[in-house]
């Protein structure tokens, strides 16, 4: 790396055989908020038409600089991406599930980047129908991405979405699966859900606001017809809400589902009678949580009403909309954090989190009962892992699918027959090459936080590694939106477990891992755990022993972004490393611009910026305005020009800032995919390639050649 006087960059890129890094232009702009002005020197790299030539010039400058610096280790890349790739089965399906007349299931073919999606009539020995072959969709184009899809009652109809800028933004299409027709009708500006109603030819889909993303309303389009006068069947008023469309287990009722971080309402339909009225199944109020399914002539329902950990009620199909008619059907419990449900004829299964874990429990019932007393848990024997529900199509069946990882064992999908107890296991991802699970060992711990809260943390490393301070770390969270980061196996990560490795995910609080409380204290003035509870993990870990104090690496993205953005500034030292992938990082001037996509959903997450409690906190963490003249450590920024959660200009923002502050000499990389948005590259193996170039960029900062 050239140690240079950083170049000013604005309409032009360094010429100079060795590029110095990218030092942009100063340009105050006053941000006001009712709670005074600030000035914002890099304001100027927002541009919302990504055209503008003198933006455009300052992100291709850090591209080539970032090129320029990742030229010295790609013969590292390259042999990370041949690993990482050599041990995916190229050639892979999923398990098919049963549907109605079809077998379901999705499948690649060697060497190609995108899935096929196909299904067979009554028997997977029939012939194979291709519903979307996605590598033929997106040919010529440099992203394509296929958001939702869904079938028609009669089987014959599919209607999928597709996203060609990576901006979330998707238009719905229409195919004909007995003629491989793909119709004209084209509805763009939609969000990535759609329902058939039960008449074969009516679709209801969610419309999203051209500027800021927000999901405003729901249409009802029949096939055929100029979209143009398809009917508003839901207009959603408050901002604050998320919207989406279903169908119930029981395809007996369509659904509309607004969300919120603090609030949910759902309206119901019966599937066939499509140009019906919507019914409101319960009224939305401040603080109040719910979600139903339908089975025979019963609603359930799983709600946080006077239950923070959340419980089941029941309700009769005449009885809904009003949440007085509730009846208790599970309890809350203080110790057991309901995360979802799945219902069929004779049992139900609950997907529950405790002691951090999550796990399954089998409950039988009769009637509108539930036979808690006779319920099973599926149980494993590592002591960190994840069981969930897989894909359960059917309701009239005693044959549960669901799926199981480990931070050792790789994605396996097991059938459990509810009424013997027996289990099958269908399939376990191939991992291929030398890879053998009984090479590495998983491990749970729990370190005390500063504040006395116990967090616990999911390891992994290779057999044989020993706890005496001399290994490298990399530690990965998220905490946020209470997004459960659970243990799973990650095929990449192997090549730095090979390499001698810890491998460790932090369960902060911000996520759910613990249930409700532990995201309720990770979020708006009870934020900065969050940043705590990783910082007091890193000592600890360092401390006992799982990591040597000068190799400690940090990886998060988005919020987790945020979280690597907010350590760096408050604990550089602590860090030989951080990647920080479409980070969230000017939370202040972004909270306050409504103008931004989803700004306005986020209120009740990090609060709202207009209030000065709100706002003064935020100031207090955000990463961007508290970058400081102090010693940074190693930083890969990554972000796509086309981001439509995280700005791109978020991240330009605060690199450009760091540029000019940081005291230290360690390496600043920036890298804008200019084609491509929040998920980055849309490809399977173009996304290994940006795994390892992460991991490359880490492993030289050890010296790591092999």
């Amino acid at each position: 790396m050239s140690h240079a006087k950083p170049t000013s960059v604005a309409t032009s890129v360094a010429t100079s055989a060795v590029l110095a890094p990218p030092l942009a232009k100063v340009k105050p702009h006053k941000v006001k908020s009712p709670h005074g002005t600030r000035s914002d020197d890099y304001y100027w790299l927002r541009d919302d038409s990504r055209q503008n030539a003198e933006v455009l010039d300052y992100l291709n400058a850090e591209n080539a600089y970032f090129r320029q610096y990742a030229a010295r280790y790609k013969p590292l890349e390259d042999k990370l991406f041949a690993e990482i790739r050599g041990r995916i089965k190229e050639d892979d399906a999923s398990v098919p599930s049963k549907k109605d007349s079809y077998w379901y299931y999705t499948r690649y073919e060697e060497g190609k980047e995108y899935a096929i999606h196909a299904r067979k009539r009554g028997s997977l020995k029939a012939r194979e129908e291709i519903m979307l072959d996605v590598n033929a969709l997106a040919t010529g184009r440099d992203y394509y991405q296929i958001g939702g899809w869904d079938i028609s009652t009669d089987e014959q109809l599919l209607a999928y979405t597709e996203d060609t800028s990576g901006r979330r933004q998707y238009t719905v299409r229409f195919r004909n699966l007995a003629t491989g027709e793909t119709f004209p009708d084209a509805i763009p500006g939609a969000s990535d859900g759609v329902v058939w109603a039960a008449d074969n030819k009516t679709l209801f889909y969610v419309e999203n606001d051209p500027v800021t993303l927000l999901t405003k309303r729901v249409k009802r389009h029949v096939l055929g017809t100029d979209p143009a006068s398809d009917a508003i069947v839901y207009d959603e008023k408050d901002d604050s809400f998320y919207l989406d469309v279903d169908k119930t287990g029981s395809d007996r009722y369509l659904v509309i589902s607004m969300s919120s971080t603090e609030s949910d309402e759902m309206r119901v339909l019966p599937a066939d009678n499509p140009a019906g009225r919507w019914r409101v199944f319960a009224r939305r109020r401040h603080k109040f949580h719910y979600g139903a399914d339908h089975i025979g002539g019963t609603w359930i329902v799983s709600t946080d009403w006077d239950a923070p950990n959340y419980k089941l009620m029941r309700v009769a199909e005449a009885d809904i909309g009003d949440r007085a008619r509730w009846k208790p059907f599970v309890a809350h419990s203080k110790a057991v954090y309901i995360n979802g449900f799945a219902l069929f004829t004779r049992h139900f299964v609950i997907d529950e989190r405790s002691d951090g874990l999550r796990r399954l429990r089998v409950v039988p019932w009769k009637g509108k009962t539930a036979q808690l007393a006779k319920a099973s848990y599926i149980e494993s024997d590592e002591p960190a892992y994840t069981a969930s529900l897989g894909a359960n199509p059917e309701q009239d069946t005693d044959v549960l699918r669901y799926h199981y990882t480990s931070l050792t064992t790789p994605a396996s999908v097991y059938e459990l027959d509810m009424t013997t107890g027996r289990k099958k296991l269908l399939k376990r991802q191939p991992v291929l090459g030398e890879f053998d699970a009984r090479r590495y060992v998983t491990e749970r711990v729990w370190v005390k936080a500063r504040d006395g809260a116990n967090v616990p943390v999911s390891l992994v490393y290779r057999k044989g590694f020993r706890r005496n301070g001399t290994a490298p770390l990399f530690q990965y969270a998220y905490g946020s939106y209470g997004f459960a980061m659970d243990p799973g196996f990650r095929s990449s990560v192997v090549s730095l477990l090979d390499r001698g490795f810890v491998f460790a995910i932090a369960h902060i609080r911000g996520g759910e891992e613990m249930g409700r409380a532990w995201y309720e204290t990770g979020k708006k003035l009870d934020k900065k755990n969050s940043f705590n509870d990783f910082i007091d993990v890193t000592e600890a870990l360092v401390a006992k022993g799982y990591g040597a104090k000068d190799k400690v690496f940090a990886q998060g993205g988005s919020a987790g972004g945020l979280l690597m953005g907010a350590i760096v500034n408050m604990r550089p030292d602590l860090y030989r490393g951080v990647i920080a992938r479409v980070p969230f990082v000017d939370v202040v001037t972004t909270m306050l611009d409504h103008s931004i996509p989803l700004t306005t959903t986020e209120f009740d997450e990090w609060g709202d910026p207009r209030k000065k409690a709100f706002h003064d906190y935020m100031l207090s963490y955000s990463p961007y305005d508290n970058v400081a003249k102090q010693a940074y450590p190693a930083l890969f920024v990554a972000t796509g020009l086309h981001d439509s959660q995280v700005q791109y200009f978020e991240p330009a923002k605060w690199v450009a800032k760091l540029r000019a502050m940081k005291t230290d000499r360690n390496p600043l990389l920036f890298k804008i995919n200019m084609e491509a948005g929040h998920g980055g590259k849309s490809g399977r193996f173009q996304q290994l390639r940006e795994v390892a170039e992460e991991f490359a960029f880490v492993l030289d900062l050890l010296g790591v050649t092999e």
